[in-house]
């Protein structure tokens, strides 16, 4: 129980051991009667402390009965002092509840006195004031009666549960019918003021009537309702006369006359009875409303009788005066009785440069400039909806389709009239300074566009709009086909190809017909122009999603238009690529034709390397100052010349044979020279020297090393075999024996020598990771001489190769 650190408390105590920890040795032995004797000592103590122990547990028993019956005596008495307290507490309440039974009987007589003096006064109040209400009545004393009967309402509303009681029941009754006959009674007033016959109004205005409309806002809803009706029927009688349907004034080339006439009769509205009508009723408001909603019923039958004479003019007019007058209501009044009677003020957008993203109401640009970093700014927020746009014009709609056709005649006249002023004027004039020039028909055609989005927006945002979109679409596509692709120069000669009277001329340095100047130029302009199309119908998709309903957002796209000026910025800058590989051709087919086994030492570079480089120096600086605007462009165009003229160059390489060691040599200091070349040509000409894209370095450092080993394989020794094969996959690591073949034509190995070669080489070949060689390349064997002597056959694998 309690911790201890004698051996002899452990519960795994051995005898045997302790034993040998009191006696490890055999000189320990000589003290034995000494530890005996310790232990018998402590032996005694042991038995008298448990001789104590025991004698003292004697009477514990005896001591605990007492202890335990002296806690119950303590219960009891315990027990019984708490009953006591709780008599002397319930006697405590008793005489509380004597003392203030009294009181509580003064309390509720108090409350219920209250509430009696207080429903007598109601009662006074309504009993006075029904008998006043009915005095004034009689009398047409209005003013009075609006402030009498709101506060005998509200009396009234105290006694809803006394309406048990006849002589309530009975008041209310009262007040009721002479709800009833105020209601009535103004009705008869207004009727005779303002009667719905005649053209007279022998009562007017008068202080009358204004406090008449104060009663009909405390009565029933139905009495203001017909009083608001009744009086705007009669003041919009006149317009129904004169613009009748079989009147001159009512077609739509002098629609601006009925909004003339609704504005002499607003003012006149507001000199004469302005007063009358309290301002929370919106008098003005609510005739302009009904003026609306008449004109649009009128001008929707007569437009329907006469649906051919609409022509684009007179419909366009009609509707900018419809929709300017809807912008003047919009500023003169709020909306409130067209909705849930909350108006917004339009929030003011924040300006941008975006033309597509310009205010509307604002003046309209010339040209439009799409920028790059117009993509990374947040949208402007849209202008909250005019509450009266369409309240009117919406009875165009059904008559949009002679605007829309009108749409379509003119941009097929416009595209025309571009096509006929590029033949006219001919191509801009380069503009390199400000990197290129941009076609300005393109701008033109966007400015048509946003005139008709913006038109037909403010007519429709339904199906209209999509009509109009596919026009859109369809002179898209005629403008990139016509004016861009088709005005792409032609190229006299197929730099792709081979033909066999080109391939039997091969005439050293023969020049290959190239662009001028100016028709680079305009390769350049129209791809500047197809890459600001692209960016401008992005931008224009995206407006019209905006402007058109929700619920045809998802069929405006305008995908297929972008990938077509995607096709057309491919096709300029393969024509560019084109260019400039073609130039380089007879500098490559001179190199494949030298005496490489004649050349006895290494010199400068050869001539070939010179003449490409000055094509690349006479092309590449024009290409890129007309793509300054369009960098991405120029980068994509560095990377499809290097991808096409790598490995042409390669080509002639492997046609180059045989080669000696110095002729070796001197091709490697040539394929130096093109690859420092290459790597530079993103800033060759420039005073500005700027890091080529890795993209680019990538694709040329890779190609153009793989020149440099072919050659440094050629300048190896093909003797031993072995290390010549091991060095050529190691340099090349290219399984393929026609590669190998090639190395050895150029070395100009005897064939039985190649024989040997090849065989060792498809031995030392590593095991290919699908199993078995390609049989395309093992199948490839060395020509015969037979063959090589052959000029027909030659020609024949060289065509088949190109084909």
């Amino acid at each position: 129980v309690f911790p201890s650190q004698d051996p002899l408390d452990r519960a795994d105590f051995n005898a045997v051991e302790y034993i040998n920890t009191l006696f490890p040795t055999e000189q320990s032995l000589a003290n034995i009667d000494e530890v005996v004797n310790k232990i018998r000592l402590k032996i005694r103590r042991l038995d008298d402390n448990i001789r104590t122990v025991v004698r003292g547990q004697t009477n514990v028993g005896q001591d605990g009965r007492q202890a335990l019956e002296e806690a119950q005596k303590a219960i009891q008495q315990l027990f019984g002092k708490i009953k006591d307290i709780k008599d002397k507490a319930e006697k405590s309440e008793q005489m509380v509840k004597e003392i203030t039974q009294d009181i509580k009987q003064l309390d509720h007589a108090k409350r219920h006195l209250t509430t009696s003096i207080t429903t007598l006064n109601h009662l006074h109040m309504l009993a006075g004031g029904v008998d006043s209400l009915e005095a004034m009545t009689r009398r047409r004393q209005y003013g009075e009666v609006a402030n009498l009967l709101q506060g005998v309402m509200n009396v009234l509303e105290h006694f809803n549960k006394y309406m048990g009681i006849p002589q309530i029941r009975q008041l209310s009754e009262r007040v009721k019918a002479a709800q009833n006959e105020l209601g009535q009674q103004i009705l008869a007033d207004f009727e005779e003021a303002f009667p719905s016959q005649g053209t007279k109004r022998p009562g007017g205005p008068s202080n009358v009537l204004r406090d008449a409309c104060l009663v009909a806002n405390v009565l029933d809803p139905r009495i203001k309702q017909e009083i608001i009706k009744k009086f705007i029927k009669q003041h919009l009688s006149e317009y129904l006369v004169l613009f009748q349907e079989n009147q001159d004034v009512a077609w739509l080339d002098k629609i601006d006359r009925r909004y003339a006439w609704i504005k002499r009769q607003l003012v006149d509205y507001e000199e004469k009875f302005g007063r009358m009508f309290p301002p929370e009723w919106c008098m003005a408001e609510r005739i302009s409303v009904e003026f609306c909603h008449v004109t649009r019923t009128e001008l929707t039958k007569i437009m329907r009788t006469r649906a051919k004479e609409i022509e684009v003019k007179l419909l366009l007019f009609a509707i900018q005066r419809t929709t300017n007058f809807e912008g003047l209501l919009a500023k003169r009044f709020s909306g409130c009785t067209l909705g849930d009677g909350t108006a917004k003020k339009p929030e003011v957008p924040p300006p941008s440069t975006n033309p597509f993203l310009e205010d509307e109401t604002g003046t309209e640009t010339d040209e439009m400039v799409v920028e790059k970093s117009d993509t990374d700014r947040p949208k402007k927020p849209k202008v909250p909806d005019n509450p009266f746009h369409g309240i009117v014009s919406k009875c165009f709609e059904p008559h949009l389709y002679v605007y829309i056709e009108s749409q379509d005649k003119n941009l097929g006249e416009l595209i025309d009239r571009f096509v006929a002023d590029f033949k006219a004027q001919g191509p801009p004039k380069p503009n390199v300074d400000e990197g290129g020039a941009v076609l300005p028909s393109c701008a033109d055609l966007f400015v048509y566009y946003k005139k008709c989005m913006v038109q037909c927006s403010q007519l429709s945002t339904g199906e209209p709009m999509i009509a109009l979109t596919t026009i859109f679409q369809k002179y898209l596509r005629e403008y990139a086909w016509k004016i861009l692709s088709g005005n792409l120069p032609k190229t006299t000669s197929s730099s792709g190809g081979l033909t066999i009277t080109s391939l039997l001329k091969e005439k050293e340095g023969s020049e290959v017909a190239k662009f001028t100047f100016e028709e680079l130029c305009l390769i350049c302009s129209i791809l500047s122009t197809a890459e600001y199309c692209l960016a401008t119908t992005q931008q224009l998709e995206e407006k019209l999603k905006e402007k058109v309903d929700a619920s045809l957002t998802e069929r405006i796209n305008l995908t297929g238009e972008m990938d077509t000026f995607s096709i057309v910025i491919s096709n300029s800058i393969q024509l560019l690529v084109q260019d400039l590989d073609a130039a380089c051709d007879p500098a490559l087919t001179a190199m494949s034709k030298m005496q490489w086994q004649n050349v006895e030492h290494v010199g400068d570079q050869s001539p070939y390397v010179t003449s490409v480089i000055l094509h690349i120096k006479q092309n590449v600086p024009i290409i890129r100052d007309n793509l300054a605007s369009t960098r991405k462009y120029f980068t994509q165009f560095c990377i499809k010349f290097a991808n096409s003229f790598i490995p042409k160059f390669i080509n002639h390489l492997f046609k180059c044979k045989p080669i000696s060691m110095v002729g070796a040599e001197q091709l490697l200091l040539d394929t130096h020279s093109l690859k420092m070349v290459l790597l530079d040509l993103p800033s060759i000409g420039s005073q500005v020297v700027r890091k080529a894209p890795a993209s680019y370095t990538k694709i040329v450092v890779k190609g153009m090393t793989r020149a440099e080993m072919i050659l440094k394989v050629v300048m190896a020794p093909h003797e031993p075999p072995v290390v010549f094969v091991d060095n050529y996959i190691k340099l090349l690591a290219d399984c393929s024996s026609d590669t190998f073949q090639k190395i050895l034509d150029m070395k100009g190995l005897k064939r039985s020598e190649q024989s040997s070669m090849l065989e060792l080489f498809r031995q030392r070949l590593p095991a290919p990771p699908s199993g078995a060689e390609n049989p395309s390349s093992l199948s490839l064997s060395a020509p015969t001489p037979e063959q090589e002597s052959s000029r027909i056959r030659k020609l024949e694998k060289l065509i088949k190769k190109r084909l």
